[in-house]
């Protein structure tokens, strides 16, 4: 996405009708300490591919995947009208992308806009919590550490989807969403990581302890991120229909097939 002849000579040769913008950094912890390649890749790399669509002369629809870290922090349910104020880099990054792709929005370049809650599955980078805690007890029932799971801050309480939800989610706004119209994908449900670990725990094959890593919190961490996916489930028909408990045992499993 930061090359961007090689961006622009691609999207010339395909005239994309439909672009899933799925590239960009995506971990809020590390956007504390890499902020610069956060605005890079979510902005800039943005940028170079609206740019290229819309100097492709080809009507296209183009998903920018958003993200709930734009809204201002509340305990209460957001909906999409809530007052935007990113805590974090990687918040603010992706509120200057949403920005970007509502510039580019027009009548050949239809940009959709997706504010994604946290969705958790099998082959998620094990830097987020879900997948950390899966494969940590993974590789304790291996026999590969000592039992004991090292944790950040788990009374943070989280909207949690399935990514395979998640994802059709983005195609039903990709294909009958309305151009710069935001969407919440989310449950309308929060959980703190806690309980989520506790639902881990209980899975597991072995004994295993829990011990806090001060290391493991982030700076500015959001106490409540809670969406109102309703105008989604209203306009577009979506509902989530993966139980998280399907979620996490599937983590698990995805994380002791590759341990093993």
């Amino acid at each position: 996405m930061m090359d961007q002849p090689a961006v622009m000579d691609a999207i010339a040769r395909l005239k994309p009708g439909l672009v899933y913008h799925c590239a960009g950094a995506a971990h809020v912890g590390r956007s504390w300490a890499q902020s610069e390649a956060a605005f890079a890749v979510n902005v800039r790399g943005t940028h170079n591919l609206l740019d290229a669509l819309c100097r492709a002369n080809a009507t296209t629809r183009v998903l920018i995947p958003g993200s709930a870290l734009v809204y201002r922090p509340a305990n209460d349910a957001m909906n999409e009208d809530h007052p935007l104020g990113p805590s974090s880099p990687y918040g603010l990054s992706k509120l200057a992308q949403e920005l970007v792709g509502r510039h580019a929005n027009g009548a050949d370049v239809q940009v959709l806009i997706a504010r994604a809650f946290n969705h958790v599955g099998p082959r998620q980078d094990p830097a987020f919590s879900t997948s950390g805690f899966a494969r940590q007890i993974a590789m304790i029932e291996a026999g590969l550490t000592r039992p004991e799971i090292l944790v950040g801050n788990l009374d943070a309480e989280r909207d949690l989807t399935d990514v395979r939800d998640t994802v059709r989610a983005y195609e039903l706004i990709a294909t009958r969403g309305v151009p710069a119209r935001p969407y919440n994908v989310c449950s309308g449900h929060a959980l703190t990581i806690g309980e989520v670990l506790t639902m881990l725990v209980a899975r597991a094959r072995v004994p295993v302890q829990v011990r806090v890593d001060p290391a493991r919190f982030r700076p500015n961490d959001v106490a409540v991120v809670r969406g109102d996916p309703r105008r989604l489930q209203r306009e577009l028909g979506w509902a989530p229909t993966v139980p998280l408990e399907t979620t996490l045992a599937d983590v698990l499993d995805y994380w002791r097939t590759k341990v093993a």
